[in-house]
């Protein structure tokens, strides 16, 4: 893997599907807004559409929010230019879908499935200055929650704006943060 939590991710072009047509994008195309970059397994498949149509219904929470959504596969944008004109669940997509038929992007983020070309679910959340905040990455056979990445990015710019506070398990907006000190050791 070629990135790591707290650390800057390196700048990298690639095509996309977006707004109907095929765009040559960057990462640093995200620059100053939260980005989560969603990887999935393949286009015309089970459990992706299930996600991609979540996340296409959230997409206004996460823009109110300042953050942007980019998925990712193997697929080419033909394939998702097909899968989007076809599908009623991922034509309610408006996010950029990233094409990444090489793997560049994959084998970046450490997701590529060598074997079989494909990219496993993976969830990245990056801030606005380009540091990696969060991975989660599970077998592609276990589908994510669009709400929990929501909540990661939430809690990750509620960090970021009060600094020195961290955010509890299962926290949400308008719940109690911790502010580390010795007077939490052993108290909590």
């Amino acid at each position: 893997m070629n990135i790591f939590i707290g650390k800057e991710v390196e700048d990298v072009s690639f095509d996309a599907f977006h707004e109907g047509k095929e765009k040559e994008m960057e990462l640093a195309d995200f620059s100053g807004q939260w980005l989560a970059v969603v990887f999935y397994p393949a286009d015309f498949t089970f459990v992706c559409p299930t996600e991609l149509e979540e996340l296409a219904e959230m997409y206004p929470e996460f823009q109110k929010e300042g953050a942007e959504i980019i998925s990712v596969s193997t697929d080419t944008v033909f394939t998702h230019k097909a899968w989007h004109d076809k599908s009623e669940a991922i034509g309610k997509i408006k996010f950029p879908m990233v094409a990444d038929p090489a793997g560049k992007l994959s084998k970046m983020f450490g997701v590529y499935l060598e074997d079989e070309g494909l990219a496993l679910r993976g969830s990245f959340v990056i801030d606005p200055d380009g540091v990696l905040k969060t991975i989660e990455v599970h077998h592609n056979d276990i589908g994510r929650s669009g709400k929990e990445l929501l909540r990661k990015i939430r809690a990750a710019k509620f960090v970021r704006e009060h600094g020195g506070n961290v955010c509890p398990a299962s926290w949400e907006p308008g719940k109690d943060t911790l502010k580390p000190g010795m007077d939490l050791v052993g108290g909590i």
